[in-house]
C-alpha cells in the first residue's frame, strides 16, 4: 500500500476516504466555507463573478449547463512517479446530471495548490451542492512515461478494422 499525505487548507475540509473496503477510488468532498468566492462559467461562457459566493448555509446552486470549480480544501503531497486521477461519481452523474466538466481530472505530483473539482450541471434543473457532499472520486496512479520515436513510414493495418468513429457499430459482439 502506498501512503501519501494531504494538507487541509481549512479545518472544515473533509479528509479523503474510501467508501467501502474494496473501493478502487477515494471520495473527494465539497468544502464550502461561508464567504468562499467560487470561479465558474455560465452556459453562455460568461464568467460567474461574486454572486455565487458560498453563503452561511454552506451551499452553492449550479444552474443548468453552468460549470463551477468546487473547492475540496485539500492539498495533496503526491509521491514522485504518481498522479491522482479524478473521476465523476457514477450515481451523481446518472441521478442528477452532475459531471466533471473536463471528463477526468489529473493532478501531477508537482502540483501543490488546493484541489478543485470542475463540475458541470448537465441537467435542465438547478443542482445544489452542500458542504461535505461527495462530488468526485479519485485514485492514486503510477505514471507510465513513454519515450517518443519519430517514424518515417505511415503505420500499416494490423487488424480487420475498417474506419474510425462508429466503425464497429452498436450490435452485439459475435462469438
Amino acid at each position: 500500500m502506498i501512503s501519501f499525505g494531504y494538507y487541509k487548507t481549512t479545518p472544515e475540509a473533509i479528509s479523503p476516504q474510501y467508501s467501502t473496503d474494496h473501493a478502487a477510488c477515494f471520495d473527494l468532498c465539497a468544502c464550502l466555507v461561508p464567504g468562499t468566492e467560487l470561479v465558474g462559467y455560465t452556459r453562455f461562457n460568461e464568467k460567474i463573478w461574486n454572486e455565487r459566493n458560498v453563503g452561511k448555509d454552506q451551499t452553492v446552486t449550479i444552474f443548468p449547463r453552468d460549470r463551477v470549480l468546487i473547492p475540496t480544501g485539500l492539498v495533496f503531497s503526491i509521491p514522485d512517479g504518481y498522479s491522482i486521477r479524478i473521476h465523476p461519481r457514477s450515481g451523481l452523474s446518472l441521478k442528477s446530471g452532475i459531471q466533471l466538466s473536463n471528463c477526468e481530472g489529473v493532478i501531477d505530483s508537482d502540483y501543490t495548490l488546493e484541489t478543485f473539482i470542475s463540475i458541470i450541471n448537465g441537467a435542465d434543473i438547478p443542482f445544489k451542492v452542500s458542504h461535505g457532499d461527495r462530488i468526485a472520486q479519485a485514485e492514486l496512479v503510477r505514471d507510465s512515461r513513454a519515450a517518443f520515436t519519430e517514424i518515417f513510414e505511415k503505420p500499416t493495418k494490423d487488424s480487420n478494422r475498417t474506419g474510425g468513429f462508429g466503425s464497429t457499430g452498436l450490435g452485439a459482439i459475435q462469438k
